[in-house]
């Protein structure tokens, strides 16, 4: 069965941090910041978090069962080289359900909503993070910059990249 993504709901957000600890993203004492991020970005216009379940039936337990999460970020200042703008800003896919092609269905839908609203989408990763670079090139990413850290990312290894895609001509 193929997931559903769709934009979450507070209810969701336990089954959000859920995955950030099956997924090694989150240590399970210490939850409550990302917690509040979710809940924050679900109450934010400026902010798209979306959720991709399994549907009813489908699980041991026959709920509805949040495999992966996706959001963006609306940053509304510059900070050096990273403008004011709508970020990509994070995505945990369960290791189970990993190569399915999860993250790009996440991304699509997040790249459709920000340029519903925006000429540009932005996006800042780990220099080293080859995975993911190589995942947004399809979407037109280009390098924009390199430096330790953008807006509130820094980056282990001290290098990050901050990437720009404009919105396809229609």
């Amino acid at each position: 069965m193929t997931p559903m993504i769709r934009p979450a709901k507070e209810s969701d957000v336990p089954a959000i941090v859920a995955v950030d600890i099956a997924a090694g993203r989150a240590d399970v004492g210490n939850t409550r910041g990302l917690a509040a991020s979710m809940k924050a970005a679900v109450a934010d216009a400026a902010c798209l978090l979306l959720v991709a379940e399994m549907p009813p039936g489908t699980t041991a337990d026959g709920a509805h069962a949040v495999v992966a999460w996706a959001k963006t970020h609306w940053w509304d200042f510059a900070d050096g080289a990273a403008p004011a703008g709508h970020y990509l800003a994070g995505i945990t896919v369960l290791p189970a359900f990993r190569r399915r092609g999860l993250a790009s269905e996440l991304t699509e839908a997040r790249l459709q909503w920000i340029w519903e609203r925006a000429d540009d989408a932005w996006y800042v990763v780990n220099a080293r993070n080859q995975a993911s670079l190589a995942l947004h090139w399809k979407w037109g990413f280009r390098e924009v910059a390199r430096g330790p850290g953008f807006h509130t990312v820094t980056f282990d290894g001290g290098e990050g990249v901050l990437l720009s895609a404009a919105r396809p001509l229609r």
